[in-house]
């Protein structure tokens, strides 16, 4: 069968040549920055913020949960807060499925 493979060709060929390890190194090590400063360091600095807005609640802010629930907050403990969604009716709730505070007066232009 060493008519489809000529014996000279066959002879001649050393082999691939490999890259040098220090550039896939550096490229690999790049690459682990640039997943750093583009994913990780924005998702810590918005979890550092919303546990800054969280632990900053008051009686009397108007929140609105992760669900989508919007009202007034009447109750807070270190890890549950109870907010009023209607007259007379409250809804217990984690503080950290708090998504975000609303500026004051909110809820009264939705009545």
């Amino acid at each position: 069968m060493s008519f489809f493979i000529s014996d000279a060709m066959a002879a001649g060929e050393a082999g691939a040549q490999q890259g040098d390890p220090l550039i896939s190194l550096l490229m690999l090590v790049g690459m682990g920055i640039f997943f750093y400063f583009i994913m990780l360091r924005p998702q810590i600095k918005r979890q550092k913020e919303h546990k800054q807005m969280v632990m900053a609640l008051n009686k009397g802010d108007e929140v609105q949960s992760i669900g989508g629930l919007m009202g007034k907050v009447t109750y807070l403990d270190d890890h549950y807060i109870k907010i009023e969604i209607a007259p007379n009716t409250e809804v217990a709730l984690r503080r950290q499925s708090i998504e975000t505070v609303l500026p004051k007066g909110t809820l009264k232009d939705l009545k």
